[in-house]
């Protein structure tokens, strides 16, 4: 048995496994970190009954990735430096985790960077396959978060771009003008987060009836549901159903 080959993992599980044997952060590292929310779901008490009700959750600190950052990253970044000038304004940080790449982009200058991205011949990043909204209620003043995801077919590259702003002020530039395809991306991240893509050519509801009120997949938007009508009956919405208390 011992002269018998061991099965190949699939690359995925063994890249995960890898990640799970990077060094944990010193633990004088980790009292300095904020802490984000304690519990499970958010819960307080014991009536977390997923186990997990003592879970304390920190805050990691928002810091860069060093150089070198390893493949093709380096290249990317060298070349938007020399063709946007505005790179050390633009470029708030760059991370590279997991064999992935975030350009961190100040919203004033997303239009320039997508089209330089775009136009360089040594980047031509020609695709944004599409935009996705996340919401961090704790992330004081960037709350809302727009994350673009970038295809070069010239050079085969993938990247990611995500922008921020505040509950405030959920406003971000649209790349519509650079990147048709993201129309109908930036509306549902509109009607689902509430990011207001300024300069899009028709931002509207696309998935929630017109007059729906608040954005559901944000992070503080109610749990409730709507009664659910059928012919002759009608069901309460989840959270009349039945209750735990």
């Amino acid at each position: 048995m011992s002269d018998e080959k061991k099965p190949q993992q699939p690359p995925a599980q063994t890249a995960d496994q890898a990640a799970d044997r990077l060094p944990a952060h010193k633990a004088a590292d980790r009292r300095e970190q904020p802490i984000a929310r304690t519990g499970m779901f958010g819960a307080g008490t014991t009536g977390d009954t997923s186990g997990y009700g003592g879970l304390v959750i920190r805050q990691s600190p928002k810091v860069s990735s060093p150089r070198p950052f390893g493949g093709y990253f380096d290249e990317v970044s060298d070349h938007l430096e020399r063709q946007f000038p505005e790179f050390a304004d633009a470029i708030e940080r760059i991370v590279v985790d997991r064999g992935e790449m975030t350009l961190y982009v100040s919203r004033r200058h997303l239009l320039e960077v997508a089209r330089t991205l775009r136009d360089s011949p040594e980047l031509r990043f020609e695709l944004c396959t599409g935009v996705s909204g996340v919401h961090y209620p704790k992330d004081t003043g960037a709350e809302l978060h727009a994350v673009y995801h970038l295809l070069s077919m010239t050079h085969n590259r993938r990247i990611r771009l995500e922008v921020t702003c505040p509950d405030e002020d959920p406003h971000i530039p649209s790349v519509v003008s650079v990147y048709p395809t993201n129309d109908w991306h930036e509306r549902e991240t509109y009607d689902f987060f509430g990011i207001v893509f300024d300069g899009h050519p028709a931002l509207t509801r696309i998935e929630m009836p017109d007059d729906w009120v608040g954005h559901p997949q944000r992070k503080d938007y109610p749990l409730g549901g709507i009664p659910v009508e059928y012919r002759g009956a009608e069901i309460p919405p989840p959270d009349e159903r039945r209750s735990y208390v």
